[in-house]
């Protein structure tokens, strides 16, 4: 399970990453590439997704997950950085009307 946890830390870390970087080029006039870092951004949401999906469904089907201090840090950083990729994908936009 261990790897699992680290799974999630390491791509949400990535998701953030690319989403602070797609702001910065945002920020610089390149919009399209900013479009492409919060595409990235997604994708390693979506892995890191998955595999906490992979989790609960390991939980409903009857195996006990022991909660740690490293599942609880994994979910806390997944969820900072969905909510981080969101505002800053609208922080994208307001640089893309202002650049109008």
């Amino acid at each position: 399970m261990e790897e699992e946890i680290f799974n999630i830390i390491s791509h949400g870390g990535d998701a953030r990453a690319l989403a602070y970087e797609a702001l910065e080029q945002a920020r610089n006039g390149h919009i399209k590439v900013a479009q492409e870092k919060l595409k990235k951004a997604q994708e390693e949401l979506d892995l890191a997704h998955n595999t906490q999906t992979k989790l609960i469904q390991t939980e409903l089907n009857g195996e006990s997950i022991k909660m740690s201090l490293l599942m609880v840090h994994a979910q806390d950083q997944l969820m900072t950085a969905i909510s981080e990729k969101c505002l800053i994908e609208q922080m994208v936009k307001m640089y893309e009307e202002f650049r109008k």
